[in-house]
């Protein structure tokens, strides 16, 4: 199997998050993608390799173009700054996010039709940014643009016929919008490679959003489009982080009405109610898609996972694995969460061997360096 892999993402290393007011270290760091780059580089069934460069043509086809000058000057701009103040420049989190009742003085409690960047730094980042766990560094935007390319590269794979093709993309994707980013994300990898592939000649395309977290940057960017069918399994936003999408209520609108599939599922969810939901997934995306499926692999579902309240095993992975390349789509499987760093290597390599119908491995191969 080919695997898309590239060393830029390790510049990207922001160290800290804000959660519920506390820095604390971050959990998405360089390590995550390392772990499963060796292991699948120890296992001869895969084929690891560099990215090609695509240009910020297939970016700027999917955001906006002020939200990718926004992240390709942010670092800069921020150290310039704290250079002149006699200082050096901390990860950039916003202090102050844009809510939807900002208004203008004595206007109505709405939402501008175009609201207004700020010019002041901070208030910029706050523009773009809904969380504060999303931290800008020197390394960021080098590394959301090489996370893409990893992606549109694995995209061409399958477009050149391979049956699956997998890309470590870090920073992960799906929480990005068009004109947002936060929750790791930066830029929207796995809609960037649908939205490519679909230029390419490859009719409909399907997603199978299966990180722990809903992927509410994907299904905002395809909300009202008939041609990409959205189906994502993650826990409830009841309960979970973004909590403002991903219910069963939401199904599309417009040419795009019904072409969401959203299945929130409650804490303690393990391999076998998970498959059952996978089923219904693949199901629903059968008819809907003309041959080929973007997998947003998220292993944040893991019993061990620290922030989240799934209970799959590594034996599952590969059953998930195996039951998703069944359906004969070709498949592109782009990595998003997961933050079991003990345990990443392992089930990454069980799913993708799965999804490539080799055998569940008896033994794990000695890690390459």
């Amino acid at each position: 199997m080919r695997v898309i892999t590239s060393p830029v993402h390790l510049g990207h290393d922001p160290r800290i998050e804000i959660t519920s007011g506390e820095s604390v270290p971050a959990w998405e760091v360089p390590g995550r993608a390392e772990a499963i780059r060796r292991a699948l580089a120890a296992d001869p069934a895969f084929d690891l390799g560099a990215p090609a460069g695509h240009g910020l043509e297939p970016v700027l086809a999917v955001h906006d173009p002020g939200l990718v000058r926004y992240l390709e000057e942010a670092w800069s701009d921020w150290a310039a700054a704290a250079e002149a103040a006699g200082s050096d420049a901390p990860p950039l989190v916003p202090d102050t996010v844009r809510h939807a009742g900002f208004a203008l003085a004595g206007g109505p409690p709405a939402v501008l039709a175009e609201p207004v960047e700020p010019a002041a730094i901070r208030g910029r980042v706050g523009h773009w940014c809904f969380d504060t766990a999303t931290a800008i560094v020197a390394g960021t935007w080098a590394a959301a643009r090489s996370a893409v390319d990893v992606a549109l590269t694995a995209a061409d794979a399958i477009l050149a016929g391979e049956p699956v093709a997998y890309g470590i993309c870090r920073p992960p994707g799906h929480h990005a919008g068009r004109a947002m980013f936060g929750g790791y994300c930066y830029l929207n990898n796995a809609a960037i490679a649908v939205e490519h592939l679909m230029r390419r000649g490859a009719g409909r395309v399907g997603i199978l959003d299966l990180d722990f977290h809903h992927g509410n940057g994907t299904q905002a960017l395809f909300w009202e489009r008939a041609d990409v069918a959205y189906a994502s399994l993650h826990g409830d936003p009841d309960r979970v982080y973004p909590y403002f999408s991903g219910r069963a209520i939401e199904t599309g609108a417009g040419p795009g009405a019904g072409a969401t599939f959203n299945q929130p599922l409650p804490a303690g969810t393990d391999d076998d109610a998970y498959l059952v939901a996978v089923e219904r997934a693949l199901h629903w995306l059968a008819d809907r898609h003309d041959g080929s499926i973007v997998v947003s692999l998220g292993l944040d579902t893991y019993g061990l996972d620290p922030i989240c309240d799934f209970t799959l095993t590594t034996p599952g992975y590969h059953a998930i694995g195996r039951r998703v390349a069944a359906t004969g789509a070709r498949l592109v499987v782009l990595q998003e969460g997961g933050y079991y760093l003990p345990d990443l290597g392992a089930n990454a390599r069980s799913w993708l061997r799965g999804a490539a119908g080799l055998p569940f491995p008896a033994a794990e191969p000695d890690a390459a360096p």
